[in-house]
């Protein structure tokens, strides 16, 4: 599916108008039945404590009279909008400064820090914020410290734990 320019500028405006934030957008589907997949989250939230279904389809009914408006768009598009879940996707600089402390693990698109292509641990923060070459700094299960730029960063996430 093919991502609409003019959409995906002015999601993050209008889901923040309405109270929230925007985590993350997925296209899918076709250009006949396109998919649009939003999760959303609170600005103030912390895990466990997200927003509710009723929250997600509050957002969805003020979003999709906004996109039935669009040409670009098929009006057989689907739109889904979800919580981040536990597992919450760090995306965002600032997300790896919300959640410092909080244990997670990120992927690479090759071996990271000289490890493994996935490290978990304790989220230490972001070094470099805005400066282009950001490094996400982890302490690891082992005591160690290490820090991974963002740009070998294929995926990141929270890690959920069972207590």
């Amino acid at each position: 599916m093919r991502v609409v320019p003019e959409i995906e500028r002015e999601l993050e405006g209008r889901v923040a108008d309405l109270g929230y934030e925007l985590v993350e957008v997925h296209w899918g589907g076709s250009g006949q039945r396109p998919q649009l997949k939003l999760r959303i989250d609170r600005a103030d939230s912390g895990p466990g404590h997200g927003v509710t279904v009723d929250e997600c389809a509050s957002v969805s009914r003020a979003l999709e009279a906004w996109l039935d408006e669009h040409e670009a768009l098929s009006k057989r598009y689907v739109l889904e909008v979800s919580s981040p879940g536990v597992e919450r996707p760090l995306v965002r600089g600032r997300d790896f400064e919300r959640f410092r402390g909080e244990r997670v693990a990120v992927a690479g698109k090759e071996i990271l820090a000289g490890l493994s292509t996935r490290l978990e641990g304790e989220l230490l923060g972001l070094e470099g914020a805005g400066t282009g070459t950001e490094a996400v700094r982890l302490r690891l299960r082992d005591g160690s410290e290490v820090s991974v730029p963002r740009s070998e960063i294929r995926k990141a996430n929270l890690v959920f734990e069972w207590k």
